[in-house]
């Protein structure tokens, strides 16, 4: 008797992690972590989960103990991995931007350029990815492995940090000024070669893509739902943002018609005052789990 297939899957460990789960449930997937445990256990039995921290991720998929993993798309490069990237997730941390790593120095530096740092020393966890950049600059530079609290080795310690920084308000508190942005992450699904080569494989990785990246999409969009006089049908329809068609239903009461549509959660508060105003009745704003295009 065949043994069946399985897909391992890595997760990221740390700050990604709550973000991370909360996903997978919209998309579908129960994952269930225990305390003090690195093996989630996931409502698939085609799914095997590990978890590791973000930075291991990438060199994991590389060589094969993991089919697939999510990651930020600055540990890819710190690693220089060779991985499929199969799918962008735009998601950090505590927002849904890009999260970005900027070459920052003390308010009161006379450094205003990256040229400025030639024989200079700097302080990051992305060692490897800022060699590179001074590299591409032409920028001799000494670059050390900062363990924590980058911030505050600057001006003590080192010229210059990179630093991993979503809103910029702990550069902020710390004085430091923001020269230039030498990478930008976000999050990606990752596979190994050999498991993007096994059809299997290859299948059940597209499938988790596409329910990770419509559950990402819901994240920003809602439904509404409402009744319309069917003589106040145009008057209503024409408070809707232009890219939204509705979806329009008879009801028993030929004068009457129920309207849906989905739109940017962001735009339904300024929205539903002025549909209600139109005519529109029984309005209902509802969460979405999926968007798939």
């Amino acid at each position: 008797m065949s043994e069946k297939p399985v897909l391992t899957l890595g997760l990221p460990k740390g700050s990604l992690q709550r973000f991370t789960i909360d996903l997978f449930e919209k998309a579908g997937y129960k994952v269930l972590l225990l305390d003090r445990s690195y093996t989630p256990v996931v409502d698939d039995p085609e799914i095997e989960c590990l978890m590791f921290r973000a930075q291991e991720i990438a060199r994991y998929v590389e060589r094969g103990v993991l089919d697939v993993g999510l990651t930020g798309k600055d540990w890819i490069l710190e690693s220089d991995a060779k991985v499929i990237e199969v799918a962008d997730l735009v998601y950090s941390k505590s927002t849904a931007k890009a999260y970005r790593w900027v070459l920052a120095v003390p308010e009161e530096s006379p450094i205003r350029r990256v040229q400025d740092l030639e024989g200079k020393r700097i302080a990051t966890e992305l060692v490897q990815a800022t060699r590179r950049y001074l590299q591409a600059h032409g920028v001799n530079a000494e670059v050390e492995y900062s363990w924590g609290a980058t911030e505050i080795k600057a001006p003590l310690l080192v010229d210059a940090i990179v630093e991993g920084t979503e809103t910029g308000a702990s550069l902020k508190a710390n004085h430091l000024r923001v020269i230039d942005t030498v990478a930008e992450s976000t999050t990606k699904l990752i596979a190994s070669p050999e498991a993007w080569a096994d059809p299997w494989k290859r299948e059940k990785i597209e499938v988790l893509a596409i329910l990770l990246k419509g559950a990402l999409e819901a994240e920003a969009r809602v439904g509404l739902k409402m009744n319309v006089p069917k003589d106040k049908l145009e008057i209503v329809s024409n408070q809707l943002p232009a890219l939204h068609t509705p979806t329009i239903s008879n009801q028993v009461d030929p004068d009457w018609v129920a309207l849906e549509v989905i739109l940017d959660k962001r735009d339904a508060r300024d929205l539903i005052p002025r549909l209600k105003k139109a005519g529109a009745e029984g309005i209902v704003e509802y969460p979405l789990n999926k968007v798939i295009y």
